[in-house]
């Protein structure tokens, strides 16, 4: 299996620290309003690599924190006359709701910074102590320039990133050792929640939250750090300096980011109207439309949101969860066996298996395990009858079904219940026909047509659906 990794720019061979085991660590969102479906991006991407790596028998340790403790909280507190903590669970309860509806699987722990400060201090007296930060007046800094390998993930040259007075150059520069150095504790502000620490009261810089949440629940070395590639610098960067400096050894082996998400090929943003939370998606699309639309292509690759793409994923997946309905409708009945001139469907059904799992192994190429699972669901349309064994559809059946849940994509239809006028339609017409009244059996399919309601006589009995 290959990775591509952010920090040597390669694709390389997956070898976990410990043999069977994952530790996994995704960046998760800032908890101030509805999550957006630039958040939900790496959300489905990384539980789809998780859910391969469990498929090829990894015992994922799968760590994802939400920041509940930020700028926008506040200032979201402070517009509703509220308190941080009120918004952040507010907030994380309506991102749940929105990670089931999208089949994203709960982390193994979903760590909130604001009940793991202590452990942050102690990080921040760690780098104190080894000399790589130091305290301004109640303020703690990052010594940027003493941490030798800094920019090796983003390859950014401190020198340049100097002489373009970007990024790393904030407030307070006129208190630094180096303009370069970034905040690991500052003291509070009028109104803002706060922490007691040896330096001041206050709160936790953002970058040193996610190297203390990461090194509680996996330990000081991690297999992998995902998260969207804005985090690369200097989020990530940041990241690797402090546990570096602090633990003494390589802070993760594996970095993995996913590209940018672009509405009708623009940058989303609030100011230009095409701001979309997942709520939005989900007044007008299944969330399951939304998931197999952003793994239809490569995660690396940028993804441009349209109306028009949408619809072409809701009519993909309706063809898969279609062809998947139809599978199991026909593996229903007496038990049986594959028949020798089968035998050769599942011969070729097993090769699509092999180009998904392929995909999958390249850097988990999820465009091209969508393409193998349209093939097999192309050989199911074409390769199973009603004459078939019900053996050969169960098999096609699981094998979907398989690859399906490791994309996260629900194949089974949700329940529709019928008003009764229409169950008793239905009813009144298969009357009809056992009393040889085909003339009123034909006109009561007609009106059930003219109602949106489309009837399918199988040997199992009458199918409808919605037209």
């Amino acid at each position: 299996m290959k990775i591509y990794n952010t920090l040597s720019r390669s694709k390389e061979e997956f070898v976990p620290l410990e043999e069977g085991k994952v530790k996994m660590y995704v960046c998760g969102p800032t908890v101030y309003n509805l999550i957006h479906i630039g958040n939900a991006r790496p959300m489905i991407v990384f539980d789809t690599v998780r859910r391969y790596l469990e498929y090829k028998g990894y015992d994922v340790n799968y760590v994802s924190n939400f920041t509940d403790v930020d700028d926008k909280i506040i200032k979201k507190a402070i517009e509703e006359g509220t308190t941080a903590e009120v918004i952040s669970k507010r907030y994380i309860e309506e991102c749940k709701k929105d990670m089931a509806g999208m089949n994203v699987k709960p982390a193994t722990t979903h760590p909130l910074a604001t009940e793991e400060i202590g452990g942050m201090i102690e990080f921040i007296q760690t780098l104190i102590d080894k000399g790589y930060a130091y305290e301004k007046n109640g303020t703690v800094y990052y010594r940027t320039r003493k941490f030798k390998d800094y920019g090796k993930l983003s390859h950014k040259n401190l020198d340049d990133l100097q002489s373009g007075n970007r990024s790393l150059l904030v407030s307070g520069a006129e208190e630094k050792e180096d303009s370069l150095d970034f905040v690991l504790w500052k003291p509070k502000k009028e109104g803002e929640p706060y922490w007691v620490s040896p330096w001041s009261e206050g709160r936790p810089g953002w970058h040193i939250e996610c190297s203390e949440m990461s090194k509680k629940y996996l330990g000081e070395q991690i297999d992998i750090h995902a998260g969207g590639e804005d985090l690369i610098f200097p989020h990530h960067e940041n990241e690797i300096a402090q546990s570096e400096a602090a633990n003494g050894k390589e802070f993760s082996k594996y970095w993995m980011h996913n590209a940018f998400l672009t509405i009708d090929k623009v940058k989303m943003s609030k100011s230009l109207g095409n701001f979309f939370t997942v709520r939005d998606i989900a007044e007008k699309y299944d969330l399951q439309v939304l998931r197999f639309f952003m793994l239809s292509v490569h995660y690396r690759s940028p993804l441009n949101f349209s109306q028009e793409l949408m619809e072409a994923a809701k009519n993909s997946l309706d063809r898969i969860v279609t062809a998947a309905e139809r599978l199991k409708e026909f593996s229903a009945g007496e038990a049986d066996q594959v028949t020798e001139a089968e035998q050769e469907v599942l011969a070729q059904a097993g090769t699509y298996l092999q180009k998904f799992e392929t995909a999958m192994e390249d850097d988990f190429n999820t465009a091209d395990a969508v393409t193998a699972i349209f093939e097999l669901v192309k050989l199911a349309n074409t390769g199973v009858t009603e004459e078939s064994s019900h053996a050969l559809a169960a098999t096609l059946y699981a094998q979907l079904k398989q690859m399906a849940d490791i994309m996260g994509i629900i194949i089974e239809k949700k329940a529709e219940i019928l008003d009764s006028e229409i169950e008793a339609l239905i009813e009144e017409r298969q009357a009809a026909r056992k009393a040889k009244n085909f003339a009123r059996a034909d006109e009561i399919r007609k009106q059930l047509s003219d109602m949106g309601i489309l009837l399918e006589d199988t040997r199992q009995g009458v199918k409808w659906k919605r037209a």
